[in-house]
């Protein structure tokens, strides 16, 4: 370093200096994050109530998390445990039932969303709470309401102690089906469209390998699909009615909460409001078009505003909020209620039952 010059060395000093000092915030903040969580699940308030956990048994190492649990409850002083698994007979809204008529007080959803989605669709409307153990690829639903994804012991901390939100349920009914009164309830978004044509066509051995990320290699096959066409019917927040009868699309969704991974699709839904965030989203000329549509959630997520990129030329988000909507298309399309599609419908209403349920999550986030 002989020939260095001293300015030059004072800079690189100060640029290691920061570097150290970075590393060494990062590592306390870990470190206080994991102290924080030893000291919640140390003081969990004693819940010596009747806990009954839904598993999907098909998530990986469901069988060595369910033994995890049992030693988990058995390590806190939690005796009365009970375990139902769902089927493809039996679902988790069927399992939650069973564990309710059973004398569960808390049932707690071991799975993905969509197991999180049809546990709760029996707990909404009722005094008991549901917890979350979240072991899916996306995990959507937890992530909004903060409990841990990456940490089995912090979730389960959150989901056997006091505090709890209660949180918006949507609900979808296909009014054209067998059971048009059957309502199927969702949490994060319910969608017609394009978005469940991708999710339809998702290759399941690719969502094991690579996460939520093969939902945009099914995407691309129906990037040039034809558009649907729909009247619709929407009653905004206010309680006005609008109708549009010659409706365009590529999708069409309503949104309880919108964040994913890396993206806010709906800004400014909130899952306790009373209010669903309906986007209709259609794009044109091809690639440019869904190319201008990433630069709008690029544009939304950077922003926080549910607006779109002013350098758009060739796709529309229109977003509007509201409790209730219904749609009339003139051909069948696939609808999807939290990443698990319905099936084709030409006829859907999808509704909004404000703070019907009750979910156990961090300290910090209760109410």
């Amino acid at each position: 370093m002989d020939g260095m010059p001293t300015s030059a060395i004072i800079a690189l000093s100060a640029c290691v200096a920061l570097i150290i000092i970075l590393v060494v915030i990062v590592f306390l903040l870990r470190d206080a994050k994991r102290r924080k969580r030893t000291r919640y699940e140390a003081q969990r308030n004693d819940d010596q109530v009747q806990y009954a956990f839904v598993i999907n048994p098909s998530k990986p190492r469901a069988e060595e998390l369910r033994q995890h649990i049992i030693e988990y409850c058995s390590a806190k002083g939690i005796d009365d445990v009970h375990f139902s698994e769902t089927t493809l007979e039996k679902d988790g809204s069927e399992c939650a039932r069973e564990a309710l008529d059973a004398g569960a007080e808390v049932v707690v959803a071991v799975g993905g969303d969509g197991t999180v989605r049809t546990v709760a669709s029996a707990l909404a409307a009722t005094d008991h709470a549901m917890g979350i153990i979240p072991i899916g690829t996306g995990n959507l639903f937890a992530r909004n309401v903060g409990i841990p994804v990456d940490d089995v012991d912090a979730a389960l901390a959150v989901a056997t102690s006091h505090g709890s939100r209660q949180i918006d349920m949507g609900r979808v009914a296909l009014l054209d089906a067998d059971e048009p009164d059957h309502k199927h309830g969702f949490l994060i978004i319910a969608g017609i469209g394009f978005d469940a044509l991708m999710i339809d066509d998702t290759d399941p051995t690719l969502k094991k390998n690579i996460s939520w990320l093969a939902y945009f290699v099914s995407g691309v096959k129906h990037l040039f699909a034809p558009k649907f066409k729909a009247s619709l019917s929407l009653t905004d927040s206010e309680g006005n009615d609008h109708s549009v009868s010659d409706l365009s699309f590529r999708t069409f969704m309503a949104g309880n909460c919108g964040e994913i991974p890396g993206f806010s699709l709906m800004p400014e839904a909130s899952f306790d409001d009373g209010l669903l965030d309906f986007e209709i989203i259609d794009t044109s000329g091809g690639l440019i078009g869904w190319a201008n549509l990433f630069g709008d959630v690029v544009h939304q997520t950077i922003t926080g505003k549910a607006k779109q990129s002013p350098l758009s030329t060739n796709s529309t988000i229109e977003q509007m909020q509201g409790p209730k909507a219904e749609l009339r298309l003139e051909k069948p399309a696939l609808a999807q209620v939290d990443g698990d599609v319905l099936g084709e419908t030409r006829h859907i209403a999808i509704t909004i039952e404000a703070r019907a349920l009750c979910v156990r999550v961090p300290e910090a986030d209760s109410r």
